[in-house]
C-alpha cells in the first residue's frame, strides 16, 4: 500500500507541484489539490520509462561543469562564426569516441553537452554503449577530439557518477 503512495521521482513531483501552482491563477484548495494528483500520477504513468538513478552522483560538483560547459560554449560559437567568415575550409570528420562511462545518465549528459557545444554534434551511441559517433565541424586528427573530449567532459562526468 505504501509503495503506491510512494514518490518515484521526487524532484520531478516536486517541479510538477511548483509548475502547476505558477500556472493556476492562484493558490487554492482546488490548485493544490490537482498539483498533488499531478505530482504523484505523472511519475507513476512514466515509471517505467525512467533509468534506474546511478549509485552515487556528487551533485555538488555539477554547477563546476556547468560553468565550464557555458564557458565552452560561448568559445565554440566564437570559433564555428569565425570559420563560417574566414576563407578557410573547414575540416569535418567523424569520430567514433570510445567510452568510459557506464552510468546511462552520464554517458546522456555526455553526448547532450557534445551536441550543445558548436561544432560538434553526437550522431549515434553504439548498441553495447561504449562508443559514440561524434561529427567535428573542423579538426585535423580525431585523437585531438577525443582527448579534449576526455579530458574536458568525461573525466568531471565520471568523478561525478562514480
Amino acid at each position: 500500500m505504501l509503495d503506491r503512495l510512494s514518490f518515484p521521482q521526487p524532484w520531478l513531483s516536486l517541479l510538477l507541484f511548483s509548475i502547476w501552482q505558477l500556472l493556476a491563477d492562484g493558490v487554492g484548495g482546488g490548485s493544490v489539490v490537482v498539483g498533488l494528483i499531478l505530482a504523484w500520477g505523472i511519475p507513476q504513468l512514466t515509471q517505467s520509462f525512467w533509468p534506474e538513478r546511478p549509485a552515487v552522483f556528487k551533485a555538488w560538483r555539477l554547477p563546476g561543469y556547468l560553468l565550464l560547459v557555458l564557458w565552452d560554449i560561448v568559445i565554440a560559437s566564437f570559433e564555428v562564426a569565425w570559420l563560417i567568415i574566414s576563407p578557410r575550409r573547414p575540416e569535418p570528420m567523424f569520430i567514433s569516441y570510445p567510452l568510459q562511462l557506464d552510468c546511462p545518465q552520464a554517458i546522456a549528459i555526455l553526448a547532450s553537452t557534445i551536441s550543445l557545444t558548436p561544432g560538434t554534434v553526437t550522431a549515434d551511441i553504439s548498441d553495447d554503449h561504449k562508443n559514440l559517433l561524434i561529427h567535428a565541424l573542423d579538426t585535423r586528427t580525431a585523437e585531438e577530439v577525443i582527448k579534449a573530449i576526455h579530458n574536458r567532459y568525461e573525466k568531471p562526468l565520471m568523478e561525478m557518477f562514480q
